[in-house]
């Protein structure tokens, strides 16, 4: 398994003052690894060199990381969504905190990262679900939030979901909502970034189980008839951005709030192509229309104050290709917004 930790040099800001009324995203994350033997911390983890080993058992989110682009490299797209990851957490760390989290009432875990090396996807794939099991199972955790990554993120995040405590093992219904222009039900003779919702849908036949999935954003130029009739025929609920524009904030509430009504464990995937290229230019597929942000951190909110959601991950973003990192920016105001709704934090 290939993982690797973040050095807490990651997580630097601005800093105005030592007390909670200070506190940022940069004070507060403790970053861990596991370590190579299970006497070295709780659940086998290590802290940075000269900080004590985060309690596992104390509440807080988990955050890690999947370095990864090959599988938008076979879907044919613009890769660097491998720095993806450390571009989050700079768009993070000077984030102000609020209630719990400014206190240390619910704390921030960095788990580090797992990667992709060269082309073997599917090994950095098991790498991030091990890690991403990890995160969910951890007796303290609120919330394990994964930063993509390419979409290919979303087939780690299954597994990993399939692997833990949570969803069909432990006797509970689950789900997944897609904010996204793409169906990503693509069938391919390997894996991709276009494929990870196809892969789950066999993989939930196989288990005699029927995958329950939505997706807010579809963009109709986007995806071919055949992607509509997958569709159609796997049971997906969608609507396309102009249904998302004309149903508003209100609307999509509505779609998320019914859509989790029927689950006990509720996973939510943000591919950040469903906002507009203005709001975010650094994907590999930018959005000609899209989605407005204020309507994706509703449909973010509703999720995330549902009391079901266990798994988020953020993916797509692509460095290279941002300006004045507003793509990075965007990503980590939905994921503020998530992390703060989970945690009751509010100013």
């Amino acid at each position: 398994m290939t993982t690797s930790s973040t050095p807490a040099s990651a997580w630097t800001g601005r800093h105005d003052g030592d007390g909670p009324e200070h506190a940022r995203w940069h004070q507060a994350v403790q970053v861990v690894r596991r370590g190579e033997a299970d006497g070295d911390g709780p659940s086998g983890e290590v802290a940075e060199a000269g900080a004590a080993v985060p309690d596992p058992a104390a509440d807080h989110v988990a955050l890690l990381g999947f370095r990864s682009d090959e599988g938008v490299r076979r879907n044919r797209g613009r890769v660097g969504a491998a720095d993806g990851p450390a571009a989050l957490r700079r768009a993070l760390a000077p984030l102000a905190l609020h209630g719990p989290l400014a206190h240390g009432e619910v704390q921030l875990h960095d788990l580090g990262d797992a990667e992709t090396v060269g082309e073997d996807l599917e090994a950095g794939q098991a790498a991030a679900a091990a890690l991403t099991a990890h995160g969910l199972d951890r007796a303290g955790s609120r919330l394990a939030v994964v930063l993509g990554g390419g979409h290919e993120t979303a087939w780690s995040s299954y597994l990993g979901l399939m692997g833990s405590g949570f969803g069909p093992r432990a006797g509970q219904r689950w789900g997944v909502l897609n904010l996204d222009a793409h169906f990503d039900l693509r069938s391919e003779p390997r894996p991709t970034s276009g494929t990870p919702f196809a892969q789950m849908a066999a993989a939930e036949h196989a288990a005699g189980r029927e995958l329950r999935y939505a997706v807010l954003g579809i963009a109709e130029p986007s995806n071919t008839g055949a992607l509509f009739e997958k569709a159609r025929g796997l049971g997906v609920t969608w609507w396309t951005d102009e249904q998302c524009l004309a149903a508003g904030a209100e609307g999509i509430t509505r779609f998320v709030e019914q859509f989790a009504a029927e689950l006990d464990v509720l996973y939510l995937t943000i591919d950040l192509d469903v906002l507009p290229a203005a709001v975010a230019p650094g994907v590999s597929a930018p959005a000609a229309h899209g989605v407005p942000l204020p309507l994706i951190a509703a449909a973010v909110r509703t999720a995330a104050g549902s009391g079901k959601l266990a798994l988020l991950d953020v993916v797509e973003l692509n460095p290279s290709l941002d300006i004045d990192s507003r793509t990075a920016r965007a990503a980590a105001r939905l994921i503020d917004d998530a992390v703060r709704t989970v945690t009751g934090a509010s100013a």
